[in-house]
């Protein structure tokens, strides 16, 4: 009942104030104005009022107020929501996040979600593209079944918006670990290919069977009004034509009904599955091309493909799910996932795996690049100023390659400053349609500053090697420019470096101290390695589409040397592929200066490598024997090794300037202002919520007060003049609570009920007293009768060398009595008072009194448990003999109770005997026990009288 009630009220927020409930937002986050996409949207949905912003070109939801919302700031609030709603069910604050985006979401989009997460007051970890979320979910749960051969899968997946197949390879892979160099194994998944059709979804299916319908309640003429020019009627077919369409793919025919649609006219008329598919047909025929287009990408052939997996609530059309088999020539289709929550089941994984708070299982992900990225630059064909000049390109990021990775792109003919372009390679791949709504294929254009500078301050007596501009493909699919720098290369020797002033090496060391020794210089020097396939990247907080630190001046440079000792560092972590200026046949990244470069540095290595052969070999004879002109040998062999020259690296950085082309970034001003009225928001609608419930407060403890007023218990405990003057109170308050509108303040509701539950106090307190009261009198009765047991056989452990001292049983004794007497005495004031009165006590009072016995019992109980009784003496007789001793020592162990007993030892002793005496014959004990238990017995039955 409630859950209808809830559909209820959503249905006429969403009919009557549509205008102000937003979806399908996606379409027009990150997009200009003009971009088809968001005509096609306005299409859709004609009530919403669209416009240009000026600043950035993009779309803004107009309100009939005028207030102006951006699609960042809407899908802001939905997240903030979210955020909530999670906190709630988790009982803590969450600050992190892994979203899902579609994985044809281009850079500035993906810039854009960031922007509405950092509005919502998320820290992302990570944009994960929905297809591949969706493909570590299916591969969570099925670890044991991949191993070392990749095995090829393909997700099929048709949601509200799009489209899209992808083929995922799964296998083991084995990585050792950078933190502990153990080698480690964990499946990892790759995206092979991807097929996407932005335009084919379930909405669209829907919007042509809302078409339908609306053309025939026009063709039954109830009324003269055309039902397509009301905005309300034609959002209730569209309602309904969803219903309609979700019960199609199980039955071949069904009513859609509508009540009241236009003009107070019902509509009710029959539609069939194969009418709807006939509407469809055209939207069908597309299905396979997606599959295809998933084919070619991956240069795959189905005949590798393992299993195909629905995904997406539209693949339950049975239409759907045939034409889907026809185009892979294939008649069993997986249907093994949920397909409305697996794209957030996997990005919660992932969201575990990347957090602090969890640790699971390591599933690695390799998405793949959707789009090909290239850089243009000028390229200078001599260092005259007169060279020709043209425009070279150079990809980047290879379309259908994996990501994470890095990649460094060298200028080696760059001595002057100059700027490069990041452009969106080649997209024939796109449609037509696709194509216009892409938007802008240029990124970002890149200006670097320094070069030249640091050409004049180098280039004396080094060798220039380029300018190298190393990037970033981060795990959210956005491209980073880490860093710049000018590489310089020169030959010294240890005789050169030896020169350095003291000055200056008072200064290289106390910059060790702080962080500015070699470590962090071979660091930052050093190549960057590649991200490997089992190191996922963490993603930077910024959102810029370029992320590195240009805190520099403009004239301030940094420069960092390398020395290595037989030519330029090449070792096996250089995992960063470099790219060339020029294309060559030769090594990836190596340029012809860099090979000459090498080549000398190879004969060096050789020539180091054996005059070091030789110095091993000389070894032990020089232990065997050392004379003065073998010494003169080694120093001249010294002095020619400090002559040797080595290669040295420098690196300076050069300042780089990033301009965004794609789509123009709001400013940090607006950015601002956004957050602000996002936060205003929140406020007014946590008011809001504040001021409901002040107001169902009143209402409800007017209702519920009016009826306890007739009820039998509260008439006891009151007067009828009290009755009258609460009943009084209560429709004053009613009366003034219909009569307030919405700016009433919340204080005034706060006041009201206050004064409301003072005047009815006093009289709920009295029936609350008078229903609780018996039950409390028999606990603290049943708590004296316990403690008085205890008082009486705590008479035979009280003295020296028992656990209780004479104090204890006193003041345990003076508590009881006092409670007796206080029982006694506050029951008999209250017979003799009223019920309308306030009672002599409380509740509260006698729950004090149980607590202070039960207080002091359990302090007695816990002497006994530490209590341990002095060791008595044992006689030895020396001058007896052996067979004297064992008999006296027989009897001992018969009469002696067990020492780690004492308890035991003392209940059967009689309080006369003193701690040295022996014990008694079987007899006397038994006589005493007798006597004892009569007493005990006696006093029990004494004490229950005087109870």
């Amino acid at each position: 009942m409630a859950k209808d009630c809830l559909e209820m009220l959503h249905l006429m927020l969403e009919f009557d104030f549509q205008k102000n409930t937003y979806r399908y937002l996606l379409d027009v986050l990150g997009k200009h104005f003009d971009n088809p996409l968001v005509e096609r949207y306005q299409k859709k949905f004609p009530f919403y009022n669209l416009v240009k912003d000026e600043e950035t070109g993009m779309a803004l939801f107009q309100h009939e107020d005028g207030v102006l919302y951006s699609p960042e700031e809407l899908i802001a609030m939905i997240l903030q929501k979210a955020k909530e709603y999670s906190e709630t069910f988790a009982e803590q604050p969450i600050g992190e996040a892994v979203i899902t985006v579609p994985p044809f979401f281009n850079q500035a989009e993906r810039r854009a979600m960031l922007r509405a997460a950092e509005l919502a007051g998320l820290k992302v970890l990570q944009l994960i593209n929905d297809n591949a979320a969706v493909a570590l979910n299916y591969g969570v749960f099925r670890r044991k079944v991949f191993n070392e051969t990749a095995t090829n899968y393909m997700f099929f997946d048709i949601g509200a918006s799009y489209t899209s197949a992808t083929i995922v390879a799964y296998q083991i892979v084995k990585a050792k670990s950078p933190v502990s160099s153990v080698v480690d194994e964990f499946p990892q998944l790759t995206i092979k290919g991807v097929g996407i059709d932005r335009t084919l979804g379930g909405m669209e299916f829907q919007l042509r069977l809302r078409d339908l319908l609306a053309r025939h309640f026009n063709a039954q003429k109830k009324t003269k009004n055309d039902v397509t020019k009301d905005a309300r009627a034609m959002q209730k077919l569209f309602k309904e034509a969803g219903r309609v369409k979700q019960v199609l793919s199980a039955n071949v025919d069904h009513f859609a009904q509508v009540e009241n649609l236009l003009d107070d006219e019902d509509f009710r008329f029959k539609v069939t599955r194969e009418e709807l598919e006939d509407l469809c047909r055209d939207l069908l025929s597309r299905i396979g091309k997606v599959v295809q287009d998933a084919l070619t990408s991956s240069e795959m052939s189905m005949d590798e493909i393992s299993e195909v997996i629905l995904m997406g609530g539209g693949t339950r059309m049975p239409k759907i799910q045939e034409t889907l088999k026809a185009a892979i020539g294939r008649e069993d289709l997986g249907k093994g996932i949920n397909t409305d929550e697996a794209a957030a089941l996997g990005a919660v994984y992932q969201a575990a795996h990347l957090g602090k708070g969890f640790k699971v299982k390591k599933f690695a992900i390799r998405d793949a690049v959707l789009y090909p990225v290239e850089v243009e630059f000028e390229r200078v064909k001599s260092t005259d100023d007169s060279g020709d000049v043209s425009k070279t390109k150079r990809v980047l990021f290879g379309r259908m390659q994996s990501y994470p990775q890095k990649k460094a792109m060298t200028f080696n003919k760059h001595i002057a400053d100059f700027s490069f372009e990041v452009n969106y390679g080649d997209l024939s791949f796109l449609n037509e349609f696709d194509l216009k709504a892409f938007g802008n294929t240029t990124l970002n254009v890149v200006t670097l500053t320094g070069v030249d500078d640091a050409y004049v301050k180098n280039s004396g007596d080094s060798d220039f090697k380029g300018v190298k501009a190393h990037f970033r493909m981060d795990d959210s699919g956005l491209i980073r420019l880490d860093k710049v720098e000018s590489i310089f290369e020169k030959m010294v020797t240890k005789e050169a470096e030896a020169e350095e002033s003291t000055l200056s090496k008072i200064g290289s060391t106390i910059s060790n101290l702080f962080g500015g020794g070699k470590k962090e210089e071979e660091l930052d020097g050093g190549v960057e390695e590649e991200h490997k396939d089992d190191i996922p990247t963490e993603p930077k907080a910024d959102n810029s589409s370029y992320a590195r630190d240009d805190s520099k001046s403009d004239g301030e440079q940094k420069q960092k040397v390398e020395t290595t000792d037989s030519g330029p560092e090449n070792t096996d972590d250089d995992k960063e592929e470099e790219i060339g200026e020029e294309p060559s046949e030769k090594k990836p990244g190596t340029t012809a200066g860099d090979e000459e470069s090498q080549t000398d540095a190879g004969k060096a290595s050789e020539e180091s490598k054996d005059d070091k052969a030789g110095e091993n070999a000389e070894t032990k004879d020089e232990k065997l024997e050392s004379s003065p002109a073998d010494d003169q040998d080694k120093t001249k062999e010294q002095k020619k090794e400090d002559k040797k020259p080595k290669l040295t690296t420098i690196r300076a950085d050069i300042r780089a300037e990033q301009l965004a082309k794609d789509l123009t970034d709001p400013s940090k001003e607006k950015l601002m202002l956004s957050k602000k009225l996002i936060d205003d928001l929140k406020k007014r609608d946590e008011e809001k919520a504040l001021l409901e419930k002040a107001k169902n407060e009143i209402e409800t403890f007017v209702f519920e007060a009016q009826d306890k007023l007739e009820q039998e218990n509260y008439k006891l405990c009151s007067t009828e003049e009290e009755r009258t003057a609460i009943g009084e109170k209560l429709a004053a308050a009613s009366d003034w609570l219909n009569e307030q509108d919405d700016s009433t303040p919340r204080k005034e509701y706060e006041s009201r009920i206050k004064d409301l539950k003072s005047a009815t106090n006093d009289l709920y307190g009295r029936v609350y007293e008078m229903l609780e009261r018996p039950a409390a009198i028999e606990a603290l009765n049943s708590m004296l009768n316990h403690t008085a047991y205890f008082l009486f056989g705590m008479k035979n452990f009280t003295g020296e060398d028992q656990p209780f001292a004479q104090a204890d049983y006193e003041a345990l004794q003076k508590l009881v009595i006092d409670t007796v007497e206080w029982n006694r005495t506050v029951n008999e004031e209250q017979k003799k008072a009223s019920l309308a009165e306030n009672p002599k006590f409380t509740v509260e009072d006698v729950a004090m009194k149980i607590a202070a016995l039960d207080r002091d019992v359990k302090y007695l109980i816990s002497k006994v448990k530490s209590f341990r009784p002095k060791p008595k003496a044992k006689v030895v007789f020396a001058n007896k003999t052996e067979s004297t001793n064992n008999e006296t020592k027989a009897a001992d162990d018969k009469t002696t109770p067990k020492e780690d007993d004492p308890l035991d030892q003392d209940l059967f002793e009689d309080n006369d005997h003193d701690d040295g005496q022996t014990a008694e014959t079987s007899s006397s004990n038994s006589t005493s026990t007798e006597s004892s238990t009569k007493k005990n017995q006696k006093a029990s039955h004494d004490h229950d009288d005087e109870l």
